[in-house]
């Protein structure tokens, strides 16, 4: 799982989408696309990476997707990291 969240944090990309989603507490495929820069191709292989790590989770808005923070996996991602380091003493 550590090996997972690691690497969906390993892209600068994906710290900017994880930044705006966290600034806006919400964002759009289309949002990010504008924000970053990216073509939405790119932005959408990134969501991918971050969904997959449980980052992150998309719920349909009519024809497009809302994504959002799971808080809830965050903060077992958070423990998960810290818990890691603190062995590292």
């Amino acid at each position: 799982r550590l090996v997972r969240i690691a690497k969906a944090l390993s892209h600068p990309a994906r710290i900017s989408i994880l930044k705006l989603m966290l600034d806006k507490n919400t964002c759009f495929c289309g949002e990010l696309t504008e924000e970053i820069g990216l073509s939405q191709s790119t932005i959408s292989q990134h969501i991918k990476e971050l969904k997959e790590a449980s980052l992150i989770y998309g719920k349909d808005d009519g024809p497009r997707t809302c994504y959002c923070i799971d808080v809830d996996n965050w903060a077992k991602a958070h423990k998960l990291f810290n818990s890691y380091f603190t062995t590292l003493k």
